[in-house]
């Protein structure tokens, strides 16, 4: 679709959008909007995500499709009211979102670490990685794996996975000619569907914190088997890489970067980050201590807001931690101690490592402002009741049907994590309600079904455009975001119908280990069939 398609399509949508509401806004003039709007906690209150995601996928651009969705969502709450809508936007959306503290604070990691990001390539460290690991790892296929080994590790947080392994991979599958595009889903695989399955991480945290009554951190461990979805990932990643099996969108991407063009697509939003002067100084030191410091400076962070250096506990202050707080002080102290490193090394000039904040910032503005607006539209959604409209459907769905539940709630979970791009949202929405449900008639189902609301909140989160984790992964990859998520939608939403059939499963056997490995299998005969159409299409 050329730019002038894209720009009638908008036009046509916001004239098509503003001619149906018109007569309903100058009869909404005349009377005071009601307390709660009249599209509360009904479907229409999942429609502004929808508009959205529905504009972004067709036109492929993303600022303007998450404006019109905030906007059929400011309409929709004001009664159709032109200046309650804008108030609305403007006043409880925008700046609402952007004086949240958790948000700040996740918006002061981005940029800092976008500055550290820019320093290590001044520096260069990254290209000298890039040469070792070069040295090393002698394939396509080696870079792939070595992506997937280093977002496993660090499975702390997964926006920190996001820019950290993009930072430090990417020199090195440019120089094995993966596309941005595979290199991004590599990422955001092994982001969020890593820290759900991961103990201690800030996922874990979140979790037991909406789990009432019960010991939150021993259900969690005893859910890791039953989180198909997230497993599944893992083996439909490493089964790609290994078997060299691409499908969909992405098929075209890697064709064209075994080709040398790692972005298929003529926007290209981070061009201006390839083709740097390189620094000769640079050493693999100089990219590894910073990541390795960022790394310790971030865990410290987050167990201090924890309480860990009050007394409590390194698990208790791992799940009382404030991710987003611990993030930007380590973050923080992880730049200043970089700064001095550099200095110290002699490979940067003091005016250089100043002249990096500004440019990391630069760096992470697509970012910010997609971010900015995904939250703008969750705030729209809120106040339109979706969460509850979706507690009451799950409630509704759980009499009868009793085996048949935790695939049940898979489905919603995906499809509001998908609408809200949340995860965290969609767990406190749906944990709850599960064991309130279970929690005094079936202990096993509760553990199958906490399970499968952590997955469905991954898989929607996975999927979906307004997702941060998703615009994190863009941003780590240094991919159109558009690109990335229509290029992993089809791997992602693979994993989702077999995770589906799995729960299916574990709702009536209640073993995991048998629902697991009826999951492998189909996700490799899938795999196997993707190869062999592949091969057939290429003899063709």
């Amino acid at each position: 679709m050329n730019m002038t398609k894209k720009k009638a399509v908008l036009a046509a949508a916001f004239a098509g959008l503003w001619t149906t509401m018109l007569p309903a806004v100058v009869l909404a003039a005349e009377e005071e909007a009601a307390a709660n709007p009249a599209m509360y906690q009904t479907f229409w209150a999942l429609v502004p995500p929808i508009v959205a995601i529905v504009l972004a996928l067709i036109t492929k651009e993303v600022y303007s499709s998450l404006f019109v969705g905030i906007l059929v969502g400011g309409l929709f709450y004001s009664g159709f009211s032109l200046e309650g809508t804008v108030l609305h936007v403007i006043q409880d959306g925008i700046i609402g979102s952007l004086s949240d503290p958790w948000n700040v604070g996740i918006l002061v990691f981005l940029v800092l670490l976008g500055a550290m990001v820019c320093l290590m390539n001044k520096a260069g460290g990254s290209a000298a990685f890039g040469r070792w690991a070069s040295t090393k790892i002698k394939s396509r296929v080696g870079a792939q794996l070595a992506t997937i080994a280093l977002g496993v590790l660090i499975f702390i947080d997964d926006y920190f996975n996001c820019l950290t392994v993009g930072s430090v991979m990417r020199p090195v599958t440019d120089k094995h000619n993966v596309s941005r595009a595979k290199l991004s889903y590599l990422i955001d695989a092994t982001a969020a569907p890593i820290c759900i399955i991961a103990p201690i991480s800030s996922w874990a945290a979140a979790v037991t914190g909406f789990v009432e009554g019960e010991d939150g951190l021993s259900l969690f461990v005893r859910a890791i088997p039953y989180n198909f979805y997230a497993l599944l990932t893992i083996v439909m990643m490493i089964g790609m890489v290994v078997m060299n099996v691409d499908f969909g969108p992405m098929k075209k991407h890697e064709d064209n970067a075994k080709k040398g063009d790692l972005f298929t697509t003529p926007d290209r939003p981070y061009a201006n980050a390839v083709g740097e002067a390189v620094n000769e100084k640079g050493r693999v030191l100089d990219l590894v201590l910073p990541i390795a410091v960022l790394i310790i400076s971030c865990v410290i962070g987050m167990i201090y807001t924890g309480g860990f250096f009050s007394g409590e506990s390194f698990i208790t202050a791992f799940s009382n931690s404030d991710a987003s707080v611990g993030l930007a002080i380590g973050s923080f102290f992880a730049i200043v101690i970089t700064i001095i490193y550099y200095l110290i090394r002699r490979v940067l000039t003091f005016k250089e490592c100043m002249d990096c904040l500004p440019e990391g910032f630069k760096a992470m503005v697509p970012a910010i402002l997609i971010l900015t607006l995904a939250w703008t539209l969750k705030a729209m959604t809120d106040s339109l009741g979706a969460a509850t409209y979706v507690a009451a459907l799950v409630q509704n769905s759980a009499k009868g049907m009793t085996m048949m539940l935790p695939a049940i709630i898979f489905l919603v979970g995906c499809g509001l994590s998908f609408a809200t791009g949340t995860s965290w949202g969609t767990f406190g929405i749906l944990i709850p309600i599960v064991v309130g449900i279970f929690q005094q008639t079936d202990p096993e189902l509760m553990i199958i079904s906490i399970s499968a609301c952590m997955a469905g909140a991954v898989c929607g989160d996975h999927c979906s455009p307004i997702s941060d984790t998703t615009i994190m992964a863009s941003a780590g990859g240094q991919c159109n975001h558009v690109n990335h998520v229509s290029t992993q939608l089809p791997y992602a939403l693979t994993v989702a119908v077999v995770s589906f059939i799995t729960y299916m499963i574990a709702g009536f056997v209640q073993n995991p280990w048998i629902s697991l490995t009826c999951g492998v299998v189909m996700i490799l005969l899938v795999l196997a069939v993707m190869r062999i159409m592949n091969r057939s299409g290429e003899a063709q």
